[in-house]
């Protein structure tokens, strides 16, 4: 039996590795969408834009700097003096309401969420946890998009750490939201080869890309009652990596940000 379309509440942020993917995701199902939120990127509960440079610089040193630049803040300066661009543009083009999360779990986002009144929650390379009673306001309950073969490579930068595996370690999988990070029932997932010599950047870029039609089987299943998936056992988090582990991986031949991540980063939009 063929039900109405999901009323679908987007959480994402400002960003090189999943701009062109929500993107596309959000040109689709514009009618579906009945709320975005997007990330404050420095918000005070994670340091502001000081605290988070610190953080970063001393446990990764300044070989990870690049990767932050281009991949977030380049994105968040271009959206930001870009009249049309990035996220908050293309939600006012599309008048899809549009909510800057501060915190994803506080009164500000529970309430534009008993507005919208979504059936789920997609999250889409967002870097907030859900928390139950959050996840409790949509009937469906909330998806991540992640892109590795879960259980390998939870965590924040999955490519960074498949691509120094090999080219089987890549793939992107559709987990539901639990309290655990990318731990959930794993509803759809699939291994994606990657052309060889490219960085973890343009890898998360190709990975994002992939997931899009998968999304859209999950959000069809979801909405008949049909999708099932299963639960393995975590693996160890991935986090981000430290100064030796970024040493280590470009002896291998890894590289988090390559010429053409700079290019992609200013082409946004």
């Amino acid at each position: 039996m063929n039900k109405a379309p999901l009323r679908i509440a987007l959480f994402t942020l400002e960003s090189l590795a999943s701009a062109d993917a929500v993107r596309q995701f959000a040109e689709t199902h514009a009618a579906e969408i009945v709320l975005i939120g997007r990330s404050a990127p420095y918000r005070a509960a994670s340091g502001g834009a000081f605290g988070q440079f610190w953080r970063h610089w001393r446990r990764s040193g300044a070989g990870f700097l690049p990767y932050l630049f281009v991949n977030f803040v380049l994105p968040s300066i271009m959206a930001r003096f870009r009249p049309a661009a990035g996220i908050a543009g293309f939600a006012r083009a599309k008048r899809n309401p549009m909510l800057e999360v501060q915190d994803v779990n506080g009164a500000a986002c529970h309430a534009a969420l008993q507005a919208a009144r979504p059936d789920v929650i997609l999250s889409f390379h967002f870097d907030q946890i859900f928390m139950p009673e959050t996840l409790a306001l949509a009937p469906l309950g909330g998806v991540n998009i992640h892109p590795s073969l879960l259980p390998r490579h939870r965590g924040p930068i999955p490519a960074f750490w498949a691509l120094q595996e090999g080219p089987d370690a890549t793939g992107v999988s559709i987990h539901r939201i639990v309290a655990r990070i990318d731990a959930g029932e794993v509803l759809a997932q699939r291994a994606h080869a990657l052309p060889p010599g490219i960085s973890a950047s343009t890898a998360a870029r190709l990975l994002h890309t992939a997931a899009l039609p998968m999304i859209d089987d999950v959000l069809r299943a979801l909405a008949v009652g049909d999708a099932e998936g299963n639960a393995p056992t975590p693996l160890p988090y991935c986090g981000f990596p430290d100064a030796a582990e970024i040493s280590a991986a470009r002896r291998q031949g890894v590289r988090l940000v390559k010429a053409a991540d700079w290019r992609a980063a200013l082409g946004l939009w």
